[in-house]
């Protein structure tokens, strides 16, 4: 499965952007769907995930509230819906597939399948 992140861009603090993941090669359905960032000079952090099928979601504290992680099977796409954005959001964020068994969203590690990175920037 192939993953292309889209919708980065920059927005002024307070402000929304809606990040979109698209699947080539395979069937969404069949993955846990993630969404990690990467803030300059610092590592990959989980941001967010949807489970297959029941689509139960799960956040990393300092994005509850305001991220929400949707995804469209039928359109093997992913989104990532991010309002009352803040300067500390700005990073490059990823998309990754897990094909495993179980929910373990936050693990980096369970995730076999990357996208190229879309820059979000946020200004004070």
């Amino acid at each position: 499965i192939q993953l292309q992140a889209y919708g980065g861009g920059l927005v002024q603090a307070g402000g929304s952007l809606r990040l979109s993941c698209v699947a080539s090669g395979g069937t969404l359905s069949s993955y846990v769907m993630g969404w990690f960032r990467q803030a300059p000079g610092k590592g990959r952090d989980f941001v967010a995930a949807a489970r297959r099928n029941s689509g139960t979601t799960y956040y990393t504290d300092s994005v509850k509230g305001r991220f929400t992680i949707s995804r469209d099977d039928a359109q093997n796409t992913v989104y990532l819906q991010m309002n009352s954005l803040k300067p500390e959001d700005t990073a490059v964020y990823y998309c990754a597939a897990d094909a495993g068994t179980g929910f373990i969203p936050s693990m980096m590690n369970r995730y076999d399948y990357w996208g190229h990175g879309t820059q979000v920037t946020v200004s004070s």
